[in-house]
């Protein structure tokens, strides 16, 4: 029996050894690093391999790259998101609490005025988003995410960070539906701030307009005029911004005056309101009188008419 064939026995005397190959490999090896090393004769062959490697490198690495930016995104987005939501929270609180200051500046002076005391005006706000808004075009009504579940009632008063929106006109539990002051069938109790003259602000259908059609002709009102809640009726606490007088038409022949005025809220924009309720107010703080005093104030608590009545 033949242990192996002529070509086999040919073929193992052309072979390198794999001894012989090591060490020829090795030697390249070192002949290469020391050329390298002294001259750089392969930076670019290496920049080149190194070039040619790294799309092989980046689809390796890509999986875990992936998980870790998706990871690190998601997690940045949802506490941007979150701190996002806070920050327009506390601003828009934080803006409807600061709207009734100029009304209660000239409040403060006249009580000062007469009781020597401040008055402490709290108001008890939450915070709604707008759900769903009406697509009738001839009405402006809104859903809002709080309901009768939130303490939400009916005729509660709805503001924005630059003025009054609107207020509730349906209970849902979960929800709220409310009209604006633009819509026709809204009608607002106000006073121009200047000089305390009240009139009825009514919607015109238009969410940049409202109307004053019941002020005569020798009103004192004019464009620029800053429109606040009156108080009256009890549905919208007093003080707070309604809109600001844009034109003034004395028309000849005409019981009223023709007064148009521009929201102050961003009707057309607002995303969040405000549901306020009517502010608690507390006793003023007054010392006691000296005796002396006492009959000065009785004195004239005696001296006042019967049915006077103090603006």
């Amino acid at each position: 029996m033949a242990l192996g064939t002529t070509d086999s026995k040919q073929r193992g005397y052309r072979e390198t050894t794999p001894g012989l190959r090591a060490v020829a490999i090795c030697a390249l090896a070192i002949g290469l690093m020391v050329a390298d090393s002294r001259s750089e004769l392969l930076v670019d062959l290496r920049r080149l391999l190194a070039a040619s490697a790294y799309p092989v490198q980046v689809l390796i690495d890509s999986p875990v790259a992936f998980g870790r930016w998706v990871r690190e995104n998601m997690v940045t987005r949802r506490q941007l998101l979150e701190e996002n939501r806070m920050l327009r929270q506390r601003v828009l609180a934080r803006d409807g609490r600061l709207q009734t200051m100029a009304s209660l500046e000239q409040e403060n002076a006249r009580l000062r005025a007469l009781l020597d005391s401040t008055a402490k005006v709290s108001d008890r706000v939450l915070i709604a988003e707008i759900m769903a808004v009406d697509m009738n075009p001839f009405r402006h009504q809104i859903i809002v995410n709080k309901g009768s579940d939130d303490d939400v009632f009916v005729g509660q008063a709805l503001i924005d960070a630059d003025g009054v929106v609107g207020q509730v006109t349906r209970d849902q539990v979960f929800s709220a539906e409310a009209i604006l002051i633009t819509d026709v069938e809204h009608a607002l109790p106000v006073e121009v701030l200047r000089n305390r003259q009240r009139t009825i602000a009514v919607g015109t259908g238009q969410l940049d307009e409202l109307s004053l059609p019941f002020l005569p002709r020798n009103a004192d009102i004019v464009p620029g005029d800053l429109l606040v809640t009156s108080g009256l009726g009890g549905t919208f606490p007093a003080g707070y911004p309604v809109a600001t007088v844009s034109a003034v038409t004395n028309e000849t022949g005409a019981s009223f005056l023709t007064v148009t005025a521009q929201p102050a809220a961003r009707l057309s924009r607002v995303r969040e309101v405000l549901l306020i309720w009517p502010g608690e107010q507390t006793a003023p703080i007054v010392a006691e009188p000296a005796p002396s005093e006492r009959e000065r104030i009785n004195t004239a608590a005696t001296d006042q008419p019967a049915n006077g009545a103090i603006e």
